[in-house]
């Protein structure tokens, strides 16, 4: 594992990475809080997707919170403990939470970490890919100016996400829609592909009826990012929230309309992302590095 530059990757519970696509790589999670009837927890500590889903079936509607001040701070020591001197922290939309704020402000007040935080403008899968594809470009020996000047601006503005909502039933009641959207989706069993706008709100861009409709359309509008520019080399990725076999043939999908991809990765949703949009959900990403 080759890290001269002795760079650090720090990220937030909503990059949605496992514990598998953690492992051997120098990227720290902070979890976001979620506030639930019996208390409080930690997203992806000590509750889960599955538990969300479970919870909102009940009829309980938790709701979402920062990181705590403290688990940022003691992500900061652990880095510093394990001998890096460099930290580039890729956080959850500052459209959706001030998770990205919270971050800069402590990272300026960091004794002996060189520290540079970003507003991914994402989510998920979005932020997911952008760490994996940094820790792969630190292994290729890219200097840090070269990183936080030029490489992660780029990968932010060149990864596209999308997902699908089964129901806008949570979207309504956490606020992010209004009534007359989520009845009139209900009754017309319309699936909204949702994505990242330019200032990291959250956007629809496409409306469908059924499973097969709903696929070739995430084929449509990660390809149609393609169009836009020189064919080129490029990373896919694929997640689900409660969905895995409707994610299968997605995957299957995203293989065949980019066979030039170098990686092609998985992951499954956070708690916190679950609890607006519940489950039934697949997502499926692009990501143009060059």
């Amino acid at each position: 594992m080759s890290n001269p530059n002795k760079i650090a990757l720090l990220t937030d519970s909503t990059a949605d990475l496992s514990p598998a696509m953690l492992a051997g790589k120098p990227i720290y999670v902070v979890p976001l809080k979620i506030l639930c009837q019996d208390g409080e927890y930690s997203d992806g500590v000590d509750i889960f997707a599955g538990d969300i889903y479970q919870r909102l079936r009940r009829g309980e509607l938790p709701r979402t919170s920062l990181p705590s001040g403290g688990s940022v701070s003691d992500a900061f020591a652990r880095i510093r403990a394990d001998g890096y001197e460099k930290v580039i922290a890729i956080m959850l939309s500052s459209g959706l939470s001030g998770t990205y704020n919270m971050v800069r402000l402590q990272g300026q007040q960091q004794e002996g970490l060189e520290v540079a935080v970003f507003d991914s403008k994402s989510g998920a899968l979005g932020i997911g890919v952008i760490l994996l594809q940094l820790w792969e470009e630190i292994q290729a020996g890219a200097g840090w100016d070269t990183l936080v000047n030029q490489r992660v601006p780029h990968l932010i503005a060149n990864t596209f996400p999308f997902f699908s909502v089964d129901t806008l039933e949570y979207l309504y009641k956490g606020g992010r829609i209004g009534k007359i959207t989520a009845m009139a989706g209900s009754l017309l069993q319309i699936k909204p592909i949702i994505t990242f706008a330019g200032d990291g709100q959250l956007q629809s861009v496409a409306k469908v009826r059924g499973k097969r409709q709903l696929l070739d359309k995430f084929i449509e509008l990660t390809t149609k990012h393609r169009a836009d520019r020189p064919v080129r080399r490029c990373n896919i990725a694929v997640a689900n929230g409660g969905a895995p076999e409707l994610m299968a043939q997605l995957r299957k999908k995203m293989l065949q309309a980019f066979p030039e991809h170098l990686h092609c990765w998985e992951g499954a949703l956070d708690a916190t992302l679950s609890v607006y949009i519940g489950d039934g959900v697949v997502g499926a990403g692009v990501q143009f590095i060059d």
